[in-house]
Formats: C-alpha cells, structure tokens, sequence
C-alpha cells in the first residue's frame, strides 16, 4: 500500500492597523501589561456596540487581491458561538456565508525533483486559495506550567484584535510544501504592508488540516480522518508536526486501518509540544452546526464601492513571485540571486533595482548586493533600510567598475572607506566623496599602457624560471607575474596586464 498525504492550512493575519476591528482599543503587543487595552466592546459587556474600522476591511481587500481572490459585492457579519474564558462575550464576530473575498490563490516553487515538480527547478504547485475573511481574535489563556499551582489566567489585550483567516483547499501534499506556502504567504503579506507578520507576538499562525488517502491493492482510496493541529506559530514547528502526525497516521492505519484514537473516525484537533516534537489530542473537532453561526445584529452589511476597491488597487505592489520572474529577464539574474534578493523583503528588492537601473550592470549589483553589503550590514546589524550608502552612491561605484576607471579591488577600497567615514560622522557617502578618494589614494586605471609595457619587460627579463614553468604547462605561474606587474604600476587593470602579459611571452616563444 501506498498513501498521498493531503493537506490543508487556516491562517490568521493579524492586519496591520493601530486600533482594534470594532473598538478603539490599541492593537500594540503588550504582555506585559494583561488587560490594559480594553473597553466595554471588546469585554462585551452590556449595551456596547461594535463599529467596524474601516482601516481594517481597506487592509482586508488589499490583502485578496493580492491572493488573487474575488471581492465579494456583499459581506454580512455573523456571530460564531462557543464558550471559553478567553471569548468574554460568548461569541466571537467574524464571516460564514458571506465572506468578503473568495477563489484566490497562491503559486508555491517546488524544489527540483519533489512530487508534482517534474523535475523542473521552475514547478509550481498552485494551492487554491477558498476563502479570506475578516474576524476579532480572541484573548489570550496563560496556564501555570509550573507545576506548583494550578492557576489559570487570561489577558484581554488581544480580544478584538483584526484577523483576515485565509482558508486553503487541501491541496498541498507535503509538510516541506506547508511551509514553502507559508514562506510565499508571509512574503506577500509583508511585500503589501498589511501585516509585520510577526509569529513570535502572535501576528501570523496556523492550524493544519492533515490526513492520507491510502491507496490499495485494488487501486481505491481510504481516506484516514481529519485532524486539525491548533496555532502553529512558527514555520519550523509547522513542517515538524505535520511531519509528525503524517506518520501518526501511517502508523495507526497500518494497525487498525483508521487513525488512532478518532472515535468513529470523527475529525480531532490536536496541540503540537515543539520540546517534544510530538501532538497531543485536545477536542473532537466542532463543525460549522456546533457553533450555531447567525448574522450579527448589531453591525450592518457591507457593500464596498467601485471607487473604493479602485483606490485599494492603485496602492498594490508587484507581488514578490512577479518580480521574481522579472528579474530573470530583466536584469539576467539567476533564479537562485533573485530569490535571494526578492525573499529578504521589499526594501531589498528596491534597493537592488535601483542600484540596477542606475548603474546599468543587475548582475554587478546583484553580486554586491548578495556579498558586500549583506557582510557588512551583519557586521554592523544594520537593515538596508539604515545602511548609510544608498543607491545613488552604489551605483557610481560600480559604474567606475565598469567604465574600468577602477578595480573591483579598489572599489571595495573604497567602499569600506566610504562606510569608516560614516560611522565615524566624518561624512556622507556621496558620489563626490567617491571621485575623492580614488583621486586622493591613487586608485584610479592607469591609462597609460607605455608604463605597463615597461613593467612587463622589466618582470619578465628577471623571471626566467617562472616563465619557463608557464610554457611547461603551469598555467598558475602567470598569476605571480601579473603580481609583480601590478605590484610595480599602481592602480593599472588586472585583465589589461593578462593580455599583454601573455602576448609579451607568446612573442617570446
């Protein structure tokens, strides 16, 4: 027997705004503080209406159109009913029927030779996107893991907190695939701006619908049954759960032909110890029925106007996959150096281009840029944001290179000198500040090839013996004779004494 393992994500977004979806309560990451960003909306208590902040649904649509889904021309709000101390209200306000956005998706790369790649280093596996739709979060529950009490206690400041839930179809096919959507996903989210996507405070996280369908001798399919594995927080523990349960289920099918532990093969949600790298089960698995769903009446619907949805578009961003291909024709990059650039974020990627554009070379700034810069920025911990040579400055560097005024060597000379002079508040890396420095050291071509003639002949009248070891066939030994040359004429390009070098000693033979 054989078995396909399908799978299915539901993530939920925290958007990016600065008050909460139907209250002005402060949004900021506060656990230090429990229960100080709270009012009678958010607490439910009696008599509170909610109103519905409109930077939230702008962030909603922006964040479907760039999944690609429909906008819905009508959105209504529902109450989903379940009681736990962190719902205070007893439901929690979010969208069944009617959701603002559906039938989208997202394109995840697959590696080279993985299942459903074809081998090809460009495959995609397109995961269909079912549903985006807006919801408040709940508070949060704090255990004492201690093992001296048992208290339990809850902070509000989350409650109310806007979430767009995403809902895939089950279509991806491995845990390597979970987390490569995953990956495409938070770098879509962040290239928009609508959420920092941060899954250490909570803003991005995951629950994961896993099962198999087990192929038999006869060639029909089993299906095992569904479990749901709850707030995966990072991208990490996402791949290794699924990892685990997949085996979980392999392992339980094979002995009792359905997955352990389902009660009448009922769907379960299950909790995922990273320590332990194990799940451990948590409820039966409710259906939409169990939390008695029905329109909210204290808030209206929503019918987004043209205008509105045509102001939203003006504001979207190449997408981080379309600029990824682009990149390839445009500036002939590799796939590898686009994805590096592209995958550490929208600043990168439009500090690249820049540099690109401007120095005419994508190749040459995409070296610098993936080397020098990424060394240096780790040196100092700065982002490219704060690094104190811009574009503009960069540019003319590597256009020196190319127009071989100066070395790649004297560049970075002058580069790190640019760099020492602006930690020290010396100056401001400018275009200027470069010319002066190549003048000042000397570190400019030399143009006048008579003075590299007259090196070469004086270098290879007193080097007989590793001129004799490049005509045996010691290709290095022309590499400590370029030296000498360069040595000699300060500043004089590497490839110009190459090839007069080599044509003095074919002269010679």
């Amino acid at each position: 027997m054989s078995y396909e393992v399908i799978i299915g994500l539901e993530i939920h977004v925290q958007l990016q705004t600065q008050t909460k979806i139907f209250c002005g309560c402060s949004t900021a990451f506060n656990p230090d503080q429990p229960n100080v960003q709270t009012c009678p909306v958010c607490l439910g208590l009696p008599g509170a209406l909610p109103v519905l902040n409109e930077r939230a649904y702008h962030l909603g649509i922006k964040t479907a159109m760039g999944l690609g889904c429909q906008i819905a021309p009508f959105t209504k709000w529902d109450r989903k009913q379940y009681f736990y101390p962190d719902l205070p209200k007893g439901y929690q306000i979010s969208q069944y029927d009617l959701p603002f956005s559906h039938d989208g998706h997202v394109d995840v790369v697959l590696p080279e030779g993985a299942a459903g790649g074809n081998g090809s280093p460009d495959a995609v596996r397109r995961v269909r996107i079912l549903r985006a739709h807006l919801e408040e979060d709940a508070g949060k529950n704090m255990h004492d893991e201690s093992g001296r009490g048992r208290d339990s206690k809850v902070d509000l400041n989350r409650a109310g907190t806007p979430l767009v839930e995403i809902v895939t179809e089950p279509d991806l096919r491995s845990a390597d695939e979970a987390r490569r959507f995953l990956e495409e996903l938070k770098l879509m989210l962040t290239y928009l701006e609508v959420s920092d996507c941060n899954m250490q405070e909570g803003s991005l996280r995951c629950d994961a619908n896993v099962n198999l369908h087990v192929t038999q001798p006869d060639g029909s399919k089993i299906p095992t049954p569904i479990v749901e594995i709850k707030n995966l927080n990072s991208f990490r523990f996402t791949e290794q759960a699924i990892e685990y349960e997949v085996a979980q289920q392999w392992e339980s099918f094979q002995k009792t032909g359905i997955r352990m532990g389902a009660k009448g093969g009922h769907k379960r949600t299950v909790g995922f110890d990273p320590n332990r790298g194990t799940t451990y089960p948590l409820r039966e698995k409710e259906e939409a029925a169990d939390y008695r769903y029905f329109p909210d009446p204290d808030l209206i619907p929503v019918i987004p106007k043209s205008e509105l949805l045509a102001a939203i578009r003006t504001e979207m961003c190449e997408l981080p996959a379309d600029r990824r291909k682009r990149f390839l024709t445009a500036y002939q990059l590799t796939p590898y150096d686009a994805a590096v650039i592209i995958d550490q974020g929208r600043a990168v990627a439009d500090y690249f281009e820049d540099v690109a554009k401007a120095c005419g070379d994508g190749k040459q700034a995409a070296n610098w840029l993936t080397q020098d810069l990424q060394r240096e920025m780790k040196e100092r911990n700065q982002s490219i944001v704060d690094f104190p040579i811009r574009p503009p400055v960069l540019a003319a560097l590597l256009e020196r290179i190319n127009k071989k005024q100066i070395t790649i060597k004297s560049a970075r000379e002058v580069f790190v000198s640019l760099l020492a002079d602006a930690a020290d508040q010396k100056s401001i890396p400018s275009v200027a500040g470069i010319d002066a420095l190549i003048a000042s050291r000397g570190l400019g071509i030399v143009q006048d090839t008579g003075a590299i003639d007259v090196a070469i002949a004086d270098v290879v009248a007193r080097s007989a013996k590793a001129i004799a070891d490049y005509k045996s066939g010691n290709e290095k030994a022309v590499g400590a004779l370029i030296g000498q040359v360069m040595k000699a004429v300060k500043g004089a390009d590497p490839q110009t004494v190459r090839e007069k070098l080599l044509a003095k000693l074919a002269e010679s033979n």
